[in-house]
C-alpha cells in the first residue's frame, strides 16, 4: 500500500521593526521633532506598502507609540486583518499611545484565542544595573498571541523587542545628562548597563519560552528585534539552540532558527540581514520556531519552507518615512492530518 503524502496548512509569519511609528504632532521622544501631517501620511503609506508585499497572516510589529497609526498602516496595506493590538499603545480615552518607549504589537488574520503581555520578570530574575538600581520589568513588554488555524491547530506567537546596544546614559528625570558622555570610560559603563538589561531580558524571555514549551506540543513561533545576531550570547540564552546537541531532552524547549531550518528546496540569500549599522549588515530582527517546525524532529508537526528578507529600502537613504530595519517573513506549513 503506497504512503498518502500529509495534507499541509500553510500560514506566512513576518516581524516588522517600524521606526518610531507615531500620530503626527505629538512627541515620543523629547530629543525628537514630531511628525507633521504630511512626515505622517508619507510614513503611513510605506507602511502600508510593506504589509501589502509581506502580506503574512501574521504581523509581529515593533516601534509602535500609537496603536491607531499601526491600524492606519494596516488599512493603508489593503489587506484585512481582524484582529490588531498593541497593548500598552492605545489611544483610546483615557490612553494617549505609549509614553517613555514604545511597544510590541500584533496583526493577524487567525482566530485569537488568547493575549498576554508579559511586564515583570520571573521571580529572583531582577538584576542591579549599575548606576541604576534593580531592573525587574521588561522595558518593551513580550507580546503573547495563541491564535489557532482553520484546521483547528493552535499556533502561539510571542513578539520581543530586546534592549538595544546604544549605551544606556545616566540621566534625570526630566532627560538631562548627568555623565559626561565625552569620557570613553563612562560610555563603556554605559554600555556595560545596556548588555545587563539585555541580558536579563533574555534570560526572563526564556522562561516564558520554557513555560510555554515545556511537555507540550504546542508549535511556538518567537520573533523580533532582539538587538543581536543569531549566535550571540543573549540570543542563545533566548533559544538555547546549542544545548540540543549534547542533551536531546533539551529539543523539547529550544528555538530553533527559521532561516537555518528552511527546507532543501528554499534558496539561501547572501543577503539575508534585517539592519546597516556603520557599513556592515547584520541581522538583528530574527523568527525562531520551536521543535514542531523541524523537518527531522521526532516531534515534527510541520516545517519551514522559507524565509525572505525585505531589506531593499536600507539602501535608499536615511529617511523619516522609512524604517531602518528590513523586515522578515517565514512560510511555516503544519500538517492537517
Amino acid at each position: 500500500m503506497q504512503d498518502i503524502p500529509p495534507n499541509y496548512a500553510t500560514l506566512f509569519v513576518a516581524t516588522c521593526n517600524l521606526l518610531n511609528l507615531a500620530n503626527p504632532h505629538r512627541v515620543y521622544y523629547e530629543n525628537q521633532d514630531a511628525y507633521d501631517e504630511r512626515e505622517y501620511e508619507r510614513k503611513i503609506a510605506w507602511t502600508g506598502e510593506r504589509f501589502h508585499a509581506l502580506n503574512a497572516d501574521v504581523l509581529a510589529v515593533q516601534e509602535v507609540w500609537d496603536e491607531s497609526a499601526l491600524k492606519a498602516a494596516i488599512a493603508s496595506s489593503g489587506l484585512r486583518y481582524d484582529f490588531v493590538s498593541v497593548p500598552g499603545a492605545e489611544n483610546t480615552p483615557p490612553y494617549n499611545g505609549a509614553q517613555g518607549t514604545p511597544r510590541v504589537g500584533i496583526a493577524t488574520r487567525l482566530q485569537v484565542d488568547q493575549v498576554r503581555s508579559f511586564v515583570d520578570f520571573p521571580p529572583g530574575f531582577g538584576v542591579e544595573v549599575p548606576g541604576l538600581g534593580p531592573h525587574t520589568r521588561f522595558e518593551r513588554p513580550p507580546l503573547l498571541a495563541t491564535l489557532r488555524m482553520k484546521h483547528g491547530q493552535q499556533v502561539h506567537v510571542l513578539t520581543v523587542h530586546l534592549k538595544s546596544k546604544r549605551p544606556k546614559f545616566l540621566q534625570d528625570a526630566q532627560g538631562n545628562a548627568l555623565e559626561d558622555r565625552e569620557d570613553r570610560k563612562v560610555g563603556a559603563m554605559a554600555s556595560l548597563r545596556s548588555l545587563v538589561m539585555r541580558g536579563v531580558e533574555a534570560a526572563a524571555l526564556r522562561c516564558i519560552v520554557i513555560d510555554l514549551l515545556q511537555g507540550t506540543n504546542t508549535p511556538l513561533v518567537v520573533m523580533g528585534d532582539f538587538n543581536d545576531d543569531p549566535h550571540s550570547v543573549t540570543t542563545q540564552l533566548v533559544a538555547a539552540t546549542s544545548e540540543v546537541a549534547y542533551d536531546k531532552a533539551a529539543r523539547d524547549v529550544a528555538l530553533f532558527n527559521a532561516y537555518e531550518m528552511q527546507g532543501e528546496s528554499a534558496l539561501k540569500k547572501d543577503v539575508a540581514y534585517s539592519h546597516i549599522h556603520q557599513g556592515f549588515p547584520a541581522v538583528l530582527d530574527q523568527i525562531f520556531v520551536s521543535e514542531e517546525f523541524v523537518a527531522t524532529s521526532r516531534r515534527s508537526l510541520g516545517d519551514v519552507r522559507r524565509v525572505d528578507y525585505f531589506n531593499d529600502h536600507l539602501h535608499e537613504g536615511r529617511d523619516r518615512s522609512r524604517s531602518d530595519h528590513g523586515f522578515v517573513r517565514a512560510l511555516l506549513r503544519l500538517r492537517t492530518d
